[in-house]
């Protein structure tokens, strides 16, 4: 008889791609596997997961705001409404193991598993915790994590390193970076510099590439950027102004496996993913993270590289003044680049996703 998992989970990337990739793990190991997902009515996982060939159940929930507003009032109703279609959906589905990958949608599901008796368990992506999985902390019997430290949030005897899952095709840059350079139509001789500010972009990375791009192009810098949308006008711009050159600007990269493949230097924001992917790839990182991230759990992400001299970290109040003289001393420094890329692999998980797979068996009941 089939085994049935159940992931619930999402609100953001940081969330569905790594349920996603636990789902695919458990399929590749079992192919008759049945797998459901319960995510929050009218957010990105309702779109994403069924793309990637799963069933989604949506719950009719959604984060207290910081401020007193109708959706916060309405909270405690959302909440019953949720725990209560869980246990429906619970109850129907008969799930082996329910797995929690944070977001909305994961607390009442998790919470309703641990009261019906389901073998339960959380993978957490950031360095802090986030609410939903604070919530059920001390409830679900395994809390699979990507950084040290996590006791203050898991019971520690619950707690299994494994890493963040990360998209396989995305990290295997192997013997890549020649056809990568071809697809850009860049020179082998010179450097090439990655920008990433996630799909919306990042403002304030974004105004200091604006500002001083022509002195990277000057100083013979190849330029991969991914501006996000909210910076159309200046994008537009700037591509035709430096038509021609070996700068890529680019509202979004579908191919990240070929820019990763290429690049030599890597700016980003510091979500649990990229960094995870940016630990697997192994290339020199500057860090920007995001300030107004929940709990600042992006910048708690870069210190944990940052203390074991792993990354560059730059903070967003500070990018418009220091990010190009990094760029710059990293171009120039061949030792600082390859201590930073020693470094950073030594934090990556590239099976993470097999791992977290092997803790889900393992709490299958006989």
């Amino acid at each position: 008889m089939p085994r049935k998992f159940l992931i619930s989970g999402g609100g953001t990337g940081g969330h569905i791609f790594p349920a996603i990739a636990i789902a695919n793990t458990i399929r590749e190991r079992e192919p008759d596997a049945e797998i459901l997902f319960v995510g929050a009515q009218n957010k990105m996982e309702m779109e994403k997961v069924p793309a990637a060939g799963y069933k989604i159940i949506g719950l009719w929930i959604s984060g207290l705001q910081r401020k007193l507003t109708p959706s916060n009032l309405l909270f405690p109703v959302k909440l019953l409404s949720s725990l209560m279609k869980a246990r429906s959906v619970i109850k129907d589905f008969k799930p082996d193991v329910v797995i929690g990958v944070g977001g909305f949608a994961s607390g009442p599901v998790l919470r309703m598993a641990t009261w019906m008796g389901v073998p339960t368990l959380i993978q957490e992506q950031n360095s802090f915790a986030g609410i939903t999985n604070r919530w059920v902390a001390s409830k679900v019997d395994k809390a699979c994590v990507a950084y040290e430290g996590m006791e203050k949030f898991f019971p520690k005897d619950r707690i299994v390193m494994t890493g963040n899952p990360v998209r396989k095709k995305v990290v295997d840059i192997k013997g890549k970076r020649e056809e990568a350079l071809k697809q850009y139509g860049f020179d082998a001789s010179s450097p090439v510099l990655l920008v990433v500010g996630g799909s919306l972009g990042a403002r304030s990375i974004n105004l200091a590439m604006a500002a001083e791009i022509q002195q990277l192009v000057e100083a013979g810098i190849q330029i991969i950027w991914q501006t996000g949308k909210l910076f159309k006008e200046e994008r537009e711009r700037l591509a035709q102004e430096y038509e021609g050159k070996a700068v890529h600007i680019t509202e979004f990269i579908f191919d990240m496996e070929n820019a990763y493949a290429a690049a030599d230097v890597v700016v980003s924001r510091a979500g649990a993913i990229a960094v995870s992917e940016l630990c697997v790839i192994g290339k020199p990182v500057i860090l920007v993270p995001f300030p107004h991230a929940a709990e600042d759990h992006q910048t708690k992400n870069a210190l944990s590289l940052v203390n074991d001299n792993a990354a560059i970290h730059i903070p967003d109040r500070e990018v418009g003044q220091k990010l190009v003289p990094a760029i710059l001393e990293l171009k120039d420094d061949a030792a600082k680049r390859e201590q930073l890329a020693t470094q950073i692999v030594k934090h990556g998980f590239p099976a993470a996703a097999d791992h977290i797979v092997d803790e889900v068996f393992k709490l299958v009941k006989a």
